[in-house]
């Protein structure tokens, strides 16, 4: 699971602006998503290019087709997440 915190970038370190609950030495992955005034700050650029090319809806079946390959159970894969924790 995900969690978001805001930071502001200072001498090339970003220094969280709230206290942080996280294992030292561990990795984490961080997304970066400029605000103003606290706001996300919408790229309408990027979210026109992740439009699908030809116009074309994906039905739900499409979906659930895709999704069926993938091996394992979503519930399983919360609780295991969960009990980490």
């Amino acid at each position: 699971m995900g969690k978001q915190i805001h930071a502001v970038y200072e001498h090339g370190v970003l220094r969280p602006l709230e206290p942080v609950d996280l294992e030292e030495h561990q990795r984490y992955c961080i997304e970066i998503v400029r605000t103003v005034g606290g706001e996300p700050v919408l790229d309408e650029e990027f979210i026109e290019s992740c439009a699908p090319e030809n116009g074309r809806d994906v039905s739900i079946e499409e979906v659930r087709q895709a999704l069926s390959s993938i091996p394992g159970s979503l519930a399983d894969d919360i609780r295991t997440e969960r009990d980490r924790r």
